[in-house]
């Protein structure tokens, strides 16, 4: 992998890393969690329970207000029976039966006169409930009436009321909400007759409580049924999020895998059965890819392995055909000369790129590797005393723990994995560049240099084989874009991890092994 020569053709800089502070203005987004159902089991039972609701809701409101329309209803046909006899007794009792008998309790009366009240009083007997009922010179019981202080509200109610004997609502101040008459009487005066309103709300407010009661155990029942309801009907549904689960849960990435998973639901006639068919297809198809692909691999991974190892010899014998030309003691022309000195590098070079190929091939396949217990910190220091002999122009700093490292791993393996991250920052930054070299007690190793940074384009692929960020450059130097598919590749080995931070003027690889 390549990084640009100088600063001046770096590309645009990567996404800022661990030591680059996030801008002020960018702030991570807290979801506020409410109680809103998240599930579909409990937005359908949730659903249900609104539309049950807004039901009773709707039913309570009507049967209390058709309940009250009858008992006004009943009350009016009352008050026109009455007629203003009640009122006219007022002024005349005991005259052609104007009195207060068979008057209901909490039955008003009053008289106008020019536009003023002369009389007004209530029925009060057994409405009341806290006065003894009246009893005549006869000691027959009847209704005993009371006269009714007015406020001024109440004064200009009664004097606004249209005398054409419809009734009408009227709150009174002393007596609360009635329902009134005015008709006109035969002494040209106004006769109001009203009977309470309060116990047609007495009963509408029985009758509310009683529906909320109904209501709120219906609802209870109903969240309970709906929840076993809407459980049974999603099972298939739960058995498609549990295949997908158990699909998602393999390792799909490389190597052999069967996808003999399917969903047991696949009725077309249901929504579920119609999702749990094109699951299953999607499933065979991603097994039949997945099959190819892995055919795919292993074709090619015994081929680079065969062609690797049948190129061995062929090129080792080529190398020392050119050495031994180039020691003839007889005098050799300088173009021949030429050209058997770069058959020779060639073929070295050559031979460096198959050893590397098997490598790989050796790792893809799964072979075991030689576990000791190594010394990291021996591996940095003849690692970085290597790379100062080979690029002394760079600046080669190395940061050691007190106690030396020693972790679990192939020794060889590890010294090619400092060795490949040390040629890469030497061989794509200039001189003058420092390269450090980190070793943390926990196994924990960092090559980071302050040269020009991997172009944030390339930086997802630099762990591919065969990547190159500048071909010319990389033929030039000899990079074969295999150093870090190698560091990758011992290191997930050993199960460990390496990742890359690049920004221009820092870039850092991240080596992590187990310690035990």
């Amino acid at each position: 992998m390549n990084r640009p020569a100088d600063p001046d053709t770096a590309a645009p800089a990567a996404p800022a890393g661990p030591d680059t502070a996030a801008p002020a203005a960018v702030r991570p987004v807290r979801r506020r969690r409410g109680l809103r159902p998240r599930t579909l089991r409990s937005r359908m039972v949730a659903g249900l329970l609104v539309l049950l609701a807004l039901i009773c809701a709707g039913i309570g409101v009507a049967t209390c207000e058709a309940l009250r329309h009858f008992l006004v209803v009943r009350l009016d046909q009352q008050l026109s029976a009455a007629g203003g006899r009640y009122a006219a007794s007022l002024e005349h009792p005991g005259q052609d039966g104007h009195d207060t008998r068979g008057q209901a309790p909490g039955t008003f009366g009053a008289r106008l006169v020019g536009g003023g009240v002369t009389h007004a009083s209530v029925v009060c007997g057994a409405m009341a409930g806290d006065e003894d009922d009246h009893v005549d010179d006869t000691g027959s019981t009847g209704e005993a009436d009371a006269a009714v202080p007015l406020a001024a509200a109440d004064l200009s109610a009664l004097r606004a009321l249209p005398v054409d004997g419809r009734p009408r609502d009227l709150r009174l101040s002393r007596l609360g909400p009635y329902r009134v008459a005015a008709v006109a009487g035969d002494d040209h005066d106004t006769l109001v007759t009203g009977l309470p309103l309060h116990p047609v709300d007495e009963t509408v407010r029985h009758l509310l409580w009683i529906e909320l009661v109904v209501f709120a155990a219906a609802l209870a029942a109903a969240a309970a049924a709906g929840t076993l309801a809407v459980r049974i009907a999603l099972r298939p549904l739960d058995r498609v999020v549990a295949t997908a689960e158990r699909v998602s849960a393999r390792p799909l990435a490389s190597g052999a895998v069967d996808l003999a998973e399917r969903v047991p639901d696949d009725d077309p006639r249901t929504e579920v059965g119609r999702v749990g068919t094109a699951l299953n297809r999607l499933l065979g198809h991603v097994a039949d890819a997945l099959t190819r692909r892995q055919d795919v691999e292993e074709r090619l991974r015994a081929f680079a392995a065969d062609a690797s190892h049948e190129l061995r010899n062929p090129v080792a014998t080529v190398r020392g055909h050119a050495e031994l030309a180039l020691r003839h003691p007889g005098p050799v022309p300088a173009p021949v000369r030429h050209s058997l000195e770069r058959i020779s590098a060639e073929s070295r070079r050559m031979g460096t790129i198959v050893e590397d190929l098997l490598l790989l091939a050796r790792l893809d396949a799964g072979r075991p590797l030689a576990v000791q217990d190594t010394d990291l910190t021996r591996i940095a220091l003849d690692c970085t005393a290597d790379a100062r002999a080979a690029a002394p122009g760079h600046r080669w700093l190395l940061e050691l723990p007190a106690e030396p490292v020693t972790v679990p791993g192939d020794p060889h393996r590890l010294a090619q994995v400092v060795t490949n991250l040390l040629a890469n920052a030497r061989t794509h930054t200039p001189d003058g560049t420092t390269v450090t070299l980190h070793l943390d007690p926990s196994g924990r190793l960092t090559v980071t240099d302050d040269g020009p940074g991997i172009p944030p384009e390339l930086a997802p692929h630099v762990f591919d084989r065969f990547t190159r960020g500048d071909r010319a450059r990389s033929r030039r130097t000899g990079s074969t874009g295999l150093g870090l598919a190698i560091v990758q590749a011992v290191v997930h080995a050993h199960h460990g991890t390496v990742t890359l931070d690049s920004t221009p003027g820092r870039t850092t690889f991240t080596v992590t092994l187990a310690t035990e």
